[in-house]
């Protein structure tokens, strides 16, 4: 070892060497995953998506350069996350970290391009600091997002890298003016979602089958502008198709999944078979159900009191039969929107509006874990009514939201008022907690009409469809069903027209219904089990503040003061033996 050191090319060659060694080390990505959540594990679904990239998939990363230190760590997360996907994809997966704009010196262009990106669906910031030298404040914009792109003209995907769940510390309904967020349990949220955000996005970007999503109509279901946004955001991931139940039989092997959305006119028998039929071939529902009529416009309008009634759609048989009942009831909770109401004059002699909570508004939020709405904020139904199980022979059953712990039901005819609350007696009776508004059904369903029709309407069955008529379900379905249509309508305003679905109108806050009700589908409709990795939990352990106190000092000894120490000593002592040797001395 000594003569080959003293070769004259040793230390080139050691040198080249170590490049290369460095070099081949940016080519290969490993990490032992030591935590007890597999944070640093990627799932097996995403794995076999990467295994199975055989293009080039670019991914632009817009958050960098300085940030807040939240966000510094969110883009490190996602720098270590796509280090990872490159590796398995066999470097296919090419990434890049940039700031649009940055090197555009006009401002006109520079507009111009955040504009093209926020139609694609990328997301903008901007973050206020104050400087503790200057004492002053500046604005910062960040842009908390990627873009996925594949093929040339193909439409890339933006992804917000920011977490749709707000995390909010305890919160007292009753005496607290309002929640507030836990930034820090909010940025660990998003970290969670990363993988399954990115891996979604490359799964429709190569995917090889687009799904077909079909919206029911015939039984009054609405064709407005108030189904503007559910309409729109479909048309972005799968094929939309509109389809009349009266005019014929939905075909389970060209339709992926139908959607019923507020219904107002009854189900016939024949439209039941129909639907049945549907789900006996292997067909998946999502249901939004308004069972009670109850609207915001009717009480506005009154400036009264109102019963809510029964819309007498005759689902419940079926519904039933399949797992489920909606009840004909309101479901209230103290944790909930608000509302603007007129509570007199100005001087001026203009309505004086104030902004009250509003109970038929309650939050909605996953108490359990679920690939659907877990790691989702909160969603915001309007007048919603309970659902419950009953026994379905073979049917998995999973709660996908509830209300808070401060809820209660109001059962038909319930009276709705703008006063719901009127004194320390009603809020006693807000005792219940986590009521069901949305359920996830799993199984193979067995037909509401086995052993209920006759033969001739069996063979017409097969006449129309040119299948038989199934008493129990070819393979298992999917179906969700849940007791609030108005989550995924949106409001139209006068001025700028159709709003996004779960935004009130003069409220600044968009909940979740978007990515609840396209999570809906995706589960719907896709089998690639990429939903996994939304089942992610990063655990906040956070240190104990007093002993960080108390032991500051020794902490910072051992991580600063030893190792600079433990190289004083080594250094002395080599330097000691060197001079005790060249001096002739014995070690």
């Amino acid at each position: 070892m000594q003569k080959l050191l003293q070769h004259k090319y040793a230390i080139a060659g050691l040198t080249a060497l170590f490049i290369a060694v460095i070099y081949l080390s940016t080519l290969f990505f490993y990490r032992v995953d030591l935590t007890a959540e597999k944070r640093y594990s990627l799932t097996p679904a995403t794995k076999t998506l990467l295994n199975n990239v055989d293009s080039d998939i670019n991914i632009k990363v817009f958050l960098t350069g300085e940030l807040p230190a939240d966000y510094k760590k969110l883009s490190i997360a996602t720098k270590d996350l796509l280090d990872e996907f490159r590796s398995l994809s066999g470097n296919h997966i090419k990434i890049s970290f940039e700031k649009p704009g940055e090197d555009i010196t006009n401002d006109t262009a520079r507009v111009m391009l955040y504009d093209s990106l926020a139609r694609l669906g990328v997301v903008f910031e901007k973050a206020e600091s104050v400087s503790a030298k200057t004492e002053k404040e500046t604005n910062q914009l960040i842009i908390p997002s990627a873009l996925v792109s594949f093929r040339k003209g193909q439409k890339p995907v933006a992804i917000d890298l920011r977490s749709s769940r707000k995390v909010f510390k305890q919160f007292n309904v009753i005496n607290d003016n309002s929640p507030q967020e836990d930034a820090e349990a909010t940025r660990n949220a998003a970290e969670a979602l990363l993988e399954f955000k990115f891996a979604d996005a490359i799964d429709k970007l190569t995917r090889k089958y687009v799904p077909t999503v079909a919206y029911v109509v015939g039984n009054g279901e609405p064709v407005d502008y108030t189904v503007n946004d559910l309409g729109e955001s479909l048309r972005n991931e799968y094929r939309l198709a509109v389809f009349d139940l009266k005019s014929g039989y939905p075909n389970a092997a060209m339709i992926d999944a139908l959607m019923i959305v507020k219904p107002k006119q009854p189900f016939t028998e024949e439209d039941k078979l129909k639907l049945d039929q549907y789900v006996m071939n292997g067909g998946h529902i999502i249901w939004f159900i308004d069972k009670l009529h109850a609207e915001l416009d009717s009480l506005m309008r009154s400036q009264a009191e109102y019963t809510a009634f029964d819309r007498g759609l005759e689902l419940d048989d079926i519904l039933f039969k399949y797992g489920v009942r909606i009840n004909p009831d309101l479901v209230q909770d103290l944790n909930c929107s608000k509302i603007p109401i007129v509570i007199g004059k100005n001087a001026d002699g203009t309505p004086k509006m104030q902004r009250v909570p509003w109970p038929y508004y309650p939050f909605l939020s996953a108490h359990g874990d679920n690939p659907i709405s877990k790691n989702l904020d909160r969603v915001l139904p309007i007048f919603p009514s309970s659902v419950d199980t009953v026994k379905a022979p073979g049917i998995r059953k999973t709660i996908l939201l509830t209300t808070d712990s401060n809820s209660r039901v109001m059962s038909s005819p319930a009276i709705v008022s703008i006063n719901s609350v009127k004194g320390e007696e009603d809020l006693q009776s807000f005792n219940r907690s986590y009521i069901p508004i949305a359920v996830l059904l799993e199984g193979k369903f067995n037909s509401l009409y086995s052993n209920r029709i006759s033969k001739a309407v069996m063979d017409s069955v097969q006449r129309v469809t040119g299948k038989p008529f199934y008493s129990s379900a070819v393979k298992e379905g999917k179906q969700i069903v849940v007791g609030d249509a108005d989550i995924v309508t949106n409001s139209v305003s006068n001025t700028t027209g159709p709003l996004p679905m779960g935004l009130l109108p003069l409220e600044n806050y968009r909940f979740a219904n978007r990515e609840f009700f396209l999570n809906s589908i995706d589960y719907l409709v896709n089998t690639n089990n990429l939903f996994e990795s939304r089942n992610k939990d990063f655990v906040l352990r956070l240190l104990d503040k007093v002993k960080v106190e108390e032991q500051k000092t020794m902490w910072q000894f051992l991580n600063i003061g030893l190792p600079i120490l433990v190289v004083i000593v080594f250094g002395s002592l080599f330097q000691w033996r060197r001079k005790r040797r060249y001096q002739g001395g014995e070690w």
